[in-house]
């Protein structure tokens, strides 16, 4: 998936994506996407690790920016986000969001998306839906 594009609108104005310090990636995969984000200052809880809530911003980011590259031209938006978080990590490290589309349905998409550590480790697994909106013109 070319998630290009979106990055140049992600990147064009500040928003929780950059402010968070997340880089979206492309993939060879039509139905896949990734980001990565740095633990630090910028999304970490007050004991150094990883905030739970800045891995579900993560995780419905990824899944938006997979939507979106999926509908040019909608605006894809996270109805449902939902999360299990299995491990910390530390200020320092590096997690990576690997997103998954479940289901693409013309105004519903579901993602499943798996952040993990530099080790591989699993972080944590969130469940996204977005609501696509078109735009009539």
């Amino acid at each position: 998936m070319n998630v290009e594009e979106i990055n140049e609108i992600i990147n064009a104005n500040p928003n929780l994506s950059t402010a968070l310090g997340m880089e979206f990636l492309s993939t060879p995969e039509d139905d896949t996407c990734m980001a990565r984000m740095k633990v630090d200052e910028r999304n970490r809880q007050p004991f150094g690790f990883l905030s739970g809530g800045a891995s579900l911003a993560l995780a419905e980011n990824v899944a938006g920016v997979g939507s979106s590259a999926l509908c040019p031209g909608c605006a894809c938006v996270g109805i449902e986000v939902s999360g299990s978080h299995v491990k910390a990590v530390a200020e320092g490290d590096t997690v990576t969001a690997y997103a998954r589309m479940l289901h693409k349905g013309t105004t519903l998409h579901v993602w499943n998306v798996d952040i993990k550590d530099s080790e591989g480790d699993l972080i944590s697994n969130v469940r996204v839906t977005n609501y696509v909106i078109s735009h009539k013109k």
